[in-house]
C-alpha cells in the first residue's frame, strides 16, 4: 500500500463546543452546547516509527483551534460551522480529508437531537 492510499485516521470524539448558533431569534442571544466528532485521514506511519509529535497532526492543538473558533463563531447553521471546522482541519499539511459530525443536543425536545455530517478532502478543494 502506498502512502497515498493509506487510510490512517486521527479521531477526536465528543468535542464539546459552546457557540452562538441557530436561526431562531432566541438562539442568537446565548451560546449553546454542541458536540463535534472529527476524523482526519492522514499517514501515521512516520510518527509510528519516529515517535515524534512533529511527524503527526497534534490532536490537542487541533482540538483547541476548533474550540476557539467555535467560541467566536456566530453561524446560523450547523452546516456552516462544519465547513469552517473542516477548513481548519485541512489547513494542516499532513491532512488529506476530514469527516465532521456536529450534533445539537438541545435543539429538540426529549432525547432526540439533530446533527449533520460532512466529508471534505484536499483533492476536492484543489
Amino acid at each position: 500500500m502506498t502512502a497515498e492510499n493509506r487510510e490512517d485516521r486521527i479521531i477526536i470524539r465528543n468535542l464539546g463546543l459552546e457557540c452562538v448558533i441557530g436561526v431562531n431569534p432566541e438562539e442568537r442571544t446565548r451560546k449553546q452546547r454542541i458536540i463535534a466528532d472529527v476524523e482526519l485521514s492522514t499517514d501515521l506511519s512516520m510518527a509510528g516509527k519516529s515517535d515524534a509529535i512533529e511527524d503527526t497532526i497534534n490532536y490537542s492543538d487541533l482540538a483547541h483551534r476548533i474550540v476557539d473558533h467555535a467560541r467566536n463563531s456566530t453561524c446560523m447553521l450547523l452546516e456552516k460551522l462544519a465547513e469552517e471546522i473542516a477548513h481548519i482541519c485541512l489547513e494542516h499539511e499532513r491532512s488529506r480529508s476530514v469527516r465532521v459530525l456536529i450534533m445539537k443536543p438541545e435543539a429538540l425536545r426529549g432525547d432526540a437531537y439533530p446533527g449533520i455530517e460532512i466529508y471534505r478532502s484536499k483533492k476536492a478543494i484543489l
